[in-house]
């Protein structure tokens, strides 16, 4: 039986861009299984499985969104009783020992129930992407006020961007490009929500597997993201951000969340902010 699965939601990918993240993830001595579930109109991308034994490839026929895509694999993780699960973007890669080092990090922190490891974009730029829990002035002033200054002060805080991003710590709202995951703490209904079709899946739910064990930024490996603001650039796609933003505030409150409230204000006391 794997000691590890993971699972890359497919639409319509470039293949050439797809196989650095499926080799990245395969590259390993430990027993692993890849599922490569497919969200696409066809299954022209199903002789990906061909490269080899380890990678299962699902044909959804329908577009599930990527949390509902992910969903299917997790699942089969939690019913096999493989240990851990990780959810890949396809346009992520990484050097051979990554997985390996962050599954001794688990392996020997019982009480971490999802890790991340430092993202970098493939100049080598580090991405911020350990976040408070988003407020509605974080998520609509980011995308829709155009003074840069403003933007930055908001980002200071949101982003954490005073903190080194060089320590591990506890971080509410860890990126869904790469989320490695202790199954049993998925069992405890910590799957996707699948009312979010795209965006902010990733932020309900380190929201959710933080109530019963540690969410945690380690930075002593990296990935390389190779990340495009969809939403920036696409109509469609923003549409998408703005119905997942109304659906996790509706969830969670707008205004009024003493939850996200108290969470920040401890992560923040933590990593020094209010000393800066």
């Amino acid at each position: 039986m794997p000691q590890i699965n993971a699972s890359i939601v497919l639409y319509h990918n470039d293949e050439k861009q797809l196989l650095k993240a499926i080799n990245s993830f395969l590259n390993t001595s430990l027993d692993v299984r890849l599922y490569l579930v497919d969200n696409s109109s066809n299954d022209d991308l199903k002789e990906l499985a061909k490269i080899d034994e380890r990678i299962e490839y699902v044909f959804n026929d329908a577009n599930l969104g990527y949390g509902g895509g992910h969903n299917i694999a997790m699942k089969k993780s939690m019913a096999n009783g493989v240990a851990y699960h990780v959810v890949l973007n396809p346009d992520i890669y990484f050097q051979a020992g990554t997985i390996e080092s962050l599954y001794n990090y688990m392996q020997k922190n019982l009480d971490v129930g999802h890790v991340m490891p430092k993202v970098l974009y493939p100049n080598g730029e580090l991405q911020k992407l350990c976040k408070l829990l988003p407020t509605p002035l974080d998520l609509f002033a980011r995308r829709f006020i155009p003074l840069k200054s403003f933007v930055e002060k908001i980002n200071r805080r949101y982003e954490l961007d005073f903190f080194s991003y060089e320590q591990i710590a506890e971080i509410p709202f860890l990126s869904g490009c790469f989320m490695f995951f202790r199954t049993d703490v998925l069992k405890q209904n910590c799957l996707f929500d699948e009312d979010f079709f795209m965006y902010l899946e990733d932020a309900d739910l380190t929201r959710r597997i933080a109530k019963i064990s540690k969410t945690v930024y380690y930075p002593n490996v990296s990935i390389t993201h190779e990340y495009q603001r969809g939403a920036h650039t696409s109509k469609k796609l923003l549409w998408i951000f703005i119905q997942s933003v109304f659906t996790y505030f509706k969830k969670y409150g707008w205004f009024f969340d003493d939850e996200r409230k108290s969470i920040n204000k401890k992560v923040l006391q933590t990593l020094g902010y209010y000393k800066k």
